[in-house]
């Protein structure tokens, strides 16, 4: 009995000696790696600032092709969609009434011509025998009446001629501008020239250069104006006069028409019943890529920021109205910076307070850093010109 409570205890020495040479703690963690972040530097440059206007365009001449006879339409001489030249034969309505009419007018204008002749034979004939009193002086009166009324008959004749021959002509519809013409709304075989049958029968447009009119809000005018004419000491006409002003026409797909415009035409006042102002800018079309009708946006600069501090917009974050931005400093920690937007030009946004222009800020990553945290930066490529989404 001794012997085996000896053993037992013997054992329980063991297993506290192996119990207490192990190390039962908990190895420490390692740290976790910086957060990969994406970063560009602010730089200073000149930052030219414009507005942009919503207008859609029509051609420098938009001229409707009426007919101003009616009758049946007999041709269509020309391509819908073609451009056509000044003179061009377009279309033509049935000739057969208004020759007819041509006639009966010439006939009338004969009739008259020969009483015309009758009356003045009558008045060579009694006007001697009126001067040693063969024939009495209301002979001669009445001689003379007939003349003049006979005279006046060929006047209204010839008149009457020279219509049927101008309405004979409106039956031959020729392009009286060079340009591009649209679709007819009239067939050969239709009448034509009287509600409800077809009036305007097709416009003729021309498209070079083209032109884009846009409405202004009396604030816009007032805030143009001032930039425009009281910025350069100049007064309204000499203004309106200058061409290096250019305006940028943005095409519904973001794309920037090649050729840059001017102002040509404007409203004489503000209308009272919309509150805006009416204004037409004109830019170069040669190749035709341009149609009337388009929606397009008219870029107007005005002015230009000197060594302004620029940083891309998404760098910006905003809370509550308060505007942030995330600073790497030179030991890699995040430092947040309250900063001042300003205007916005493309993907890059004005800061008028909080950077002094040297500094690098995050631009991916913005939502996983915080305040003292150590990131590893790499820099990112500047992003490209916003682009609108095509239209189907």
């Amino acid at each position: 009995m001794a012997a085996r409570l000896m053993t037992f205890l013997l054992a329980l020495v063991a297993c506290s000696q192996l119990l207490t040479g192990c190390d039962w703690s908990k190895p420490e963690p390692a740290a976790p790696p910086p957060l990969p972040v994406g970063v560009v530097n602010a730089e200073r440059r000149d930052v030219p600032l414009s507005v942009e206007l919503v207008g859609t365009t029509r051609g420098a001449q938009d001229v409707p092709i009426r007919a101003r006879v009616e009758g049946f339409l007999e041709t269509m001489n020309f391509r819908e969609g073609g451009f056509v030249n000044k003179g061009d034969l377009l279309y033509t309505i049935d000739p057969q009434p208004f020759q007819a009419k041509l006639v009966e007018a010439q006939s009338r204008l004969a009739t008259a011509k020969t009483n015309l002749v009758k009356a003045q034979s009558d008045l060579a004939r009694i006007k001697p025998l009126a001067e040693i009193d063969a024939v009495s002086q209301q002979d001669l009166d009445s001689s003379v009446a007939q003349e003049a009324a006979a005279r006046s008959s060929v006047q209204a004749a010839e008149a009457a001629v020279e219509l049927a021959r101008i309405e004979l002509s409106y039956t031959k519809l020729r392009a009286p501008i060079d340009g591009m013409i649209g679709l007819s709304k009239a067939k050969p075989g239709e009448f034509v020239g009287r509600d409800p049958n077809p009036v305007v029968l097709n416009t003729l447009s021309d498209i070079d250069p083209i032109r884009v009119r846009f409405s202004i809000s009396e604030r816009e005018y007032l805030f143009l104006a001032r930039n425009y004419i009281q910025g350069s000491g100049l007064d309204r006409k000499d203004v309106e006069a200058r061409d290096e002003i250019g305006l940028v026409l943005l095409l519904a797909d973001g794309s920037e028409h090649e050729h840059k415009g001017r102002v040509v035409a404007s409203a004489q006042a503000i209308d009272p019943e919309t509150g805006t102002y009416a204004v037409e800018a004109a830019f170069p079309n040669p190749k035709g890529l341009l149609l009337p009708g388009q929606f397009a946006r008219v870029r107007a600069p005005y002015s230009t920021l000197r060594g302004a501090v620029v940083v891309p917009r998404r760098a910006v974050s905003e809370i509550q109205g308060l505007y942030r931005v995330y600073v790497v400093g030179s030991d890699n920690k995040i430092e947040v910076r309250d900063v001042q937007p300003g205007p916005i030009t493309d993907n890059m946004i004005v800061i008028e307070a909080g950077l002094g222009g040297s500094e690098t800020v995050v631009v991916e990553g913005l939502q996983k850093v915080r305040s003292g945290m150590v990131v590893a930066p790499s820099p990112v490529k500047p992003a490209a010109k916003p682009a609108a989404e095509p239209t189907a």
